[in-house]
Order: C-alpha cells, then sequence, then structure tokens
C-alpha cells in the first residue's frame, strides 16, 4: 500500500471514495461529515441513514453525490453525534474503512484525521493509530490510500507517525 500525506480540502480529492468519520446513526451534523454532505448532497446522508445504527468498528458505504469521488465510506468512531472519544476508536474507524474499501474495490481512498474533530482525539495520537492500521492492513486494496489534511499540525501529525512507523518486516 502505498501511503501519502496531502494538504487538500478532503472534498477535493480525485480519488475512488472518500472515508468520513461519522456516528453510527448516520448523521452528517458536523466536522467532515458536514463537508462533505454541503459539497455532496443531502442523499449521502440520506443513504447513511438507512443503515443506521452502524457499530463503531463497521463501515457502510454511500453514494459520493456530487462530489468527484464516487462513493463516501462511513466509518463511525462515535456512537452518537457529538461524542468525545478514545483513540481505540480511531483504530477500529481505521480498519473499518479499509476492509469496507477492500470488499468494494476501491483502488485508491482519502480520510482526514480520524476523531481529531468533534471526537477530540489528539492529532498525534490519532495519526499514529491510523498508520498503525494502515500498516498492519495487508489485503492488496485500497492500494493508495492518502491522508488528507488542511492544517499543519495535522499534517505533521501524519509525516511523523509515518516517519516513525515499524514497518512490516
Amino acid at each position: 500500500m502505498q501511503i501519502h500525506v496531502a494538504r487538500s480540502d478532503l472534498t477535493d480529492m480525485p480519488v475512488d471514495a472518500l472515508v468520513s468519520p461519522s456516528n453510527s446513526l448516520g448523521i452528517m451534523a458536523g466536522g467532515v461529515a458536514a463537508a462533505l454532505k454541503a459539497r455532496g448532497g443531502q442523499l449521502i446522508e440520506d443513504e447513511a441513514r438507512l443503515s443506521a445504527p452502524v457499530a463503531v468498528g463497521a463501515a457502510v458505504v454511500t453514494t459520493g453525490g456530487d462530489l468527484f469521488a464516487r462513493r463516501v465510506i462511513h466509518a463511525p468512531t462515535m456512537e452518537e453525534p457529538g461524542m468525545k472519544i478514545g483513540v481505540e476508536n480511531v483504530r477500529r474507524a481505521t480498519r473499518a474503512a479499509l476492509i469496507a474499501a477492500g470488499r468494494n474495490g476501491f483502488e485508491v481512498i482519502a480520510m482526514p484525521g480520524m476523531g481529531t474533530g468533534v471526537g477530540g482525539v489528539p492529532v498525534d495520537e490519532a495519526a499514529r493509530a491510523m498508520v498503525d492500521e494502515l500498516r498492519a492492513h495487508r489485503q492488496p486494496l485500497p492500494a493508495t490510500v492518502y491522508l488528507v489534511g488542511t492544517n499543519d499540525m495535522l499534517l505533521s501529525a501524519f509525516d511523523a507517525a509515518l516517519k516513525n512507523a515499524i514497518l512490516p518486516g
């Protein structure tokens, strides 16, 4: 798997699927999820809510609506909107997103800092957990993952986590 850090608006990424750190109810009211809904349309949330509740550690795939990406992977980091979470939820959501990407044949996906906004997980902890899960994923798909952010703190945390990751051997 190739892993790249990208300074970008997630909603602009030209990939097969975008990962939305969501809640189990499929309500896209805050953070990255709200941005995806605002840019991609209400249909994304409508489809996500049809599958609710989705457990932390599971993921569902919906349309990308008006986004460039044709699909959105909803990987809950919390049960209800606005909850504070621990880093284990970041691990479980990241793993679920990767499994969903593979199961759906997505070659290239983009994911934001999982749990770093509303969830309140420190960016360095979240970045390490996400990179650990990416490195542990042994399936052929996704072949490429973009870790996406717009602020220096998150991008630096992604870079540091990748630099310090224990490579599979």
